[in-house]
This record gives C-alpha cells, sequence and structure tokens, in this order.
C-alpha cells in the first residue's frame, strides 16, 4: 500500500521540525549554561503540551483552556507510582488505597500514567465532543477548576501547595528531544491522516460534513484523547526532570502562555505549534530580564514586575486582532521548502 501525498508531506514536514529541535537541543548542550539547559528543557515541555493542545485545537476548531489539567494528572500519576516507598511513606502518611505502599519503575509508572490520563479524557470528551464554540470551553475551563482543587484540597494524595519530592530523575535534554520528535511525527502524521483532514472538514462545515457521513463526534472524541495522552507525556517529562512538582504550575499561568504559544505559531498547523513555542519561550526570557530593572546602554531601567503577563496578553490580542490564523497560517514548514 502506497502512501498517500499528504502522508509523505507530513513525514517531511516533521523530519525537517525534527532536525531543527536536535540542532538546538546540540547548541545548548555544548555551549549552554546549567540555567540555560534548565530553560531550553522547559521550552521542549512546553512545545509538547502545545502539540498536544494542537491535535484538538488546530483540527476540531475548539478552544480548550484544560489541558494543563491533563498534564498535571500525567505528572502526578506517574510520580506516585515511581517515588521511592520510603519516600511516600513521609510525603504521603494518609494516602488513601495503599497509594504510599508500593513502588514501580519509571516505564510501568509512565504508561500507568497515559493509560489514566486517557481514561479520564474518554470520559470528559464524551461530554465535550457534542458541545461547540463557547459551550465546549466553558465546560473545559470547568475541568480544569476542578482538578485544580482536586490538586490542592486532596492533600493526602497530591500535597496541595507543598511540593511532592522524592520523584526519580531519569530525564535529561536528550531524553526530551527524542520524545518530541517522535511527538512531532506522531502529531504530523495525525494531521495528515484521513481522520486529520475529515476533522478539519467538518470544523470548516459542520452540515456538510455530516451530510457526507463523516462520523464528526467520533472523530473529535479520537483527536480529544490522543491530545490528553500527549498532554500526559508532557507531565510525564516533566515530573522526570525536576524531581518534584506542585498543584501551583498546572493552572491558570500555564494554561495561558501554551495557548499563547499556539495562537501566535498558529494553531492549524503543527509547525506554527513549533514556531510559537520558541519564539514565545525567546521573548518572555528577554521580557523577565527587563523586569528585574537592568542596565541597558547606560540606562538604568526601573523594575516593571507583572511585566511578562502583560506581553503574553498583547501577543494574544495583536495576533487575534492582525493575524487570527497566526504567523504560519495554513503552511507547514514543507510548503517553504518544497515547490510542490
Amino acid at each position: 500500500m502506497t502512501l498517500s501525498r499528504g502522508i509523505k508531506r507530513g513525514f517531511v514536514g516533521a523530519a525537517l521540525l525534527t532536525i531543527i529541535l536536535v540542532i538546538i537541543g546540540l547548541i545548548t548542550s555544548y555551549f549552554g549554561s546549567r540555567y540555560q539547559l534548565r530553560l531550553v528543557y522547559s521550552t521542549y515541555v512546553n512545545l509538547l503540551v502545545v502539540l498536544g493542545l494542537q491535535v484538538f485545537m488546530g483540527n476540531a476548531r475548539i478552544t480548550n483552556l484544560s489541558h494543563s489539567a491533563f498534564m498535571g494528572i500525567g505528572a502526578y500519576a506517574a510520580a506516585i507510582c515511581v517515588t521511592p516507598v520510603n519516600i511516600k511513606a513521609l510525603s504521603l502518611p494518609n494516602a488513601p488505597w495503599g497509594l504510599n505502599a508500593f513502588s514501580l519503575d519509571p516505564l510501568s509508572s509512565a504508561l500507568i500514567a497515559i493509560v489514566i490520563t486517557g481514561t479520564v479524557a474518554l470520559l470528559v470528551g464524551l461530554m465535550i465532543v457534542r458541545l461547540s464554540g463557547i459551550g465546549a470551553t466553558i465546560v473545559s475551563l470547568a475541568f480544569l477548576v476542578i482538578v485544580h482543587s482536586l490538586f490542592l484540597y486532596r492533600t493526602d494524595i497530591f500535597k496541595g501547595n507543598q511540593a511532592f519530592f522524592g520523584i526519580p530523575q531519569v530525564f535529561n535534554l536528550a531524553s526530551v528531544i527524542a520524545l518530541s520528535a517522535v511527538v512531532v511525527f506522531s502529531v504530523r502524521i495525525f494531521r495528515e491522516s484521513k481522520w486529520g483532514v475529515a476533522l478539519r472538514a467538518s470544523a470548516d462545515d459542520e452540515v456538510g460534513a455530516l451530510s457526507m457521513g463523516v462520523e464528526m463526534y467520533r472523530l473529535r472524541l479520537i483527536a480529544w484523547v490522543f491530545s490528553g495522552m500527549l498532554l500526559a507525556v508532557a507531565g510525564i517529562a516533566y515530573a522526570y526532570f525536576l524531581g518534584t512538582i506542585s498543584a501551583r504550575p498546572f493552572y491558570f499561568n500555564h494554561v495561558f502562555l501554551t495557548l499563547a504559544m499556539l495562537i501566535f505559531g498558529g494553531m492549524r498547523t503543527v509547525t506554527g505549534a513549533v514556531l510559537g513555542t520558541f519564539v514565545i519561550s525567546l521573548g518572555l526570557e528577554m521580557v523577565r530580564w527587563l523586569e528585574t530593572g537592568p542596565v541597558f546602554l547606560g540606562i538604568d531601567l526601573p523594575e516593571a514586575l507583572g511585566l511578562s503577563g502583560i506581553a503574553l496578553g498583547v501577543v494574544i490580542v495583536f495576533t487575534m486582532a492582525l493575524r487570527p490564523s497566526g504567523i504560519m497560517g495554513e503552511h507547514e514548514i514543507e510548503d517553504l521548502v518544497l515547490k510542490k
């Protein structure tokens, strides 16, 4: 069976993006400081989140504000499974259901976390996929609030605002680059598959797609669950590198940060997701430097705390006003390289 033209171009585009990701990683590994290594690692984790977000938002064209919740579920599920028993006896002395009485290897823990997150995504998705527009967005936001509340107030399981510590640090920059490459190929192939094409067609014309026999709700559910599982992978990569997690990173600030990355680059393309992630990450680092009140060209600039939040808001507003389809629009990287 021969591959379709779209799948072939998808492979080419994914390969080009992977080369860029590897080059960035190699440059950072050889020339970057320890702080820069951590910064680039967090950028790759955010890339995993944005790619997971793109699977559903970019193809179904429905705004999802719950992606950080799925990331958190994956991170906590893997952390609970992989953390050694002697450490959980200290951090989770009152954990129910024997959660502090066992410990698994990192791979098994990750697989269990992905399955748990995918199951939760399936249950939530059964409601989400039959909604459109603002209704679906509100439900996704409600789910984010519910999950965050569980993280905060079920301290016997999630530790609340306190740090969940003792997670084995088994990931490094090379690990997350390899993982990002796999996810880029997976997301790109899904986009060019018959499922992705049909899902985008139904997003453009629901009535027409339904009349042509497109199973719109089923396709939305597939994309939603796939997205949730990719977000779990991002959460696992986050937990396996830092070795400690808390509820705070999986809430509104992270939602709007990653949403801005996707909107800026262009939610309809995988290339836009990659571009938006790295441009916003670099831009925010410069903004954070300005927040500290540095001396620039002999001028002692004042502190400007909160400037990064304002910058994110400006990016979203101006992108939606001036270029709603993002920098890349409907174009992938191979469209800029290949003539046909």
